[in-house]
Parts: structure tokens; C-alpha cells; sequence
């Protein structure tokens, strides 16, 4: 089961996980929103690998490494969250509510669109 993080939790899960290794967030959005809208790395790497191209570079990723998945609304960065979990990666979130919700809970500087 993967774990659910509102945006406003995400530095709470990101504490507990840190002993696993760097955490990452993985921006799954397509090109044209990640122009609309970004969010800042802040105590976490981000990476951005579109969720139509996840399967063939899954390499670029580590499964070792904690990972919460953002798209815009949630519904993406889950499915991919559940592949990466049944590829063997152990420590899988997906941000709940996505890029939407992280500029309402913690960034209102970032454009909602």
C-alpha cells in the first residue's frame, strides 16, 4: 500500500525517511506544467520524469531511495507511486491532492492551474 502526504505533511514524512536515504520528489506532470508551475527543492531532490516515459528510464531512479510522487491533482503521481512500489522500491508516497494542493497548503506562490 502506498502511503498518502498532503503537501502539508510531505516534511514530516520526509523526516521519517531520511534515514533510508535521500529522499526525492518525482515530478511525474508533462513538459508544458512543469512551465505552468514548479515546485522548490527544499530539503528533498526533485526529478522530473514525465508519468508516459517512467517505465524505460526507471533505471535513472534508485529503489532504495524514499520517494513521494507529484502531479497536478494526485490521480498520476498515485499510479505511478503503485508501479514503482511493485517494482520494488520500499518507501513510496504519493502527494496527495498534488501540485494544486501544494500551492494552497504550502506555496501559494505557485500558479494553480
Amino acid at each position: 500500500m502506498v502511503t498518502q502526504v498532503r503537501p502539508s505533511q510531505l516534511s514530516a514524512w520526509l523526516d521519517t525517511v531520511k534515514p533510508h536515504g535521500s529522499p526525492v520528489v518525482l515530478d511525474v506532470r508533462e513538459h508544458s506544467e512543469l512551465q505552468r508551475a514548479c515546485v522548490q527543492a527544499v530539503g528533498f531532490e526533485l526529478i522530473t520524469i514525465p508519468m508516459g516515459v517512467i517505465p524505460p528510464r526507471l533505471t535513472e531512479l534508485d529503489p532504495r531511495q524514499p520517494i513521494a510522487c507529484l502531479c497536478h491533482h494526485g490521480g498520476r503521481s498515485m499510479q505511478v507511486a503503485n508501479f514503482l512500489k511493485a517494482r520494488g522500491f520500499h518507501h513510496v508516497a504519493n502527494i496527495a491532492g498534488g501540485i494544486n494542493a501544494w500551492s494552497s497548503e504550502l506555496d501559494p506562490s505557485v500558479p494553480r492551474y
